[in-house]
């Protein structure tokens, strides 16, 4: 099961991914300025939020979703931020609870992809930023769901990652 992994490396997790996810996170800000504002007073659910590097750097109130109990501790210190114990697939809020969902690089580790991509598509209101690894064997898959169950304003191809902003 993937949450072990996640547990198992949760050690080492920031060390391994830190300066990665904050470089995506820093192209996808950049990005977004141009066609999404993101205020204060907005929600955003951060899924597969592991340690909170993707989760961080935003400037709104936000929810960090992670099945590894593990990375959520070591995030826990961090912010402001309210984490849950919870995968995708069986994200524990109502409908169209959050402004803005993020999801990045974690996609291609979910259980069941349509599933997954279903729940953040029905706990979102509008505005959804997905992401997986380019080197997933499971990108082809990934990509007709997305563009299945999301209007996709913008695709991005940053170094590892295939970026999606979207609505519903």
């Amino acid at each position: 099961l993937m949450d072990n992994y996640y547990d198992e490396i949760s050690e080492g997790y920031e060390e391994l991914h830190r300066e990665e996810q904050e470089k995506k996170i820093a192209f996808i800000k950049v990005r977004l300025n141009e066609y999404f504002n993101i205020e204060k007073s907005h929600s955003l659910l951060d899924v597969g939020c592991g340690t909170g590097i993707t989760t961080i750097p935003w400037n709104c109130k936000r929810t960090g979703l992670d099945p590894a109990i593990k990375l959520l501790e070591k995030g826990n210190k961090k912010d402001e931020i309210d984490y849950v114990l919870g995968a995708a697939e069986d994200i524990p809020f109502k409908d169209n609870s959050f402004d803005i969902i993020t999801s990045i690089t974690a996609i291609q580790n979910f259980e069941d992809l349509e599933k997954g991509l279903s729940e953040i598509r029905r706990v979102g209101k509008d505005f959804f930023i997905l992401s997986y690894l380019k080197a997933s064997q499971k990108g082809k898959i990934i990509e007709e769901i997305i563009n299945r169950l999301f209007d996709v304003k913008l695709r991005f191809e940053e170094d590892k990652d295939i970026i999606f902003f979207c609505s519903k």
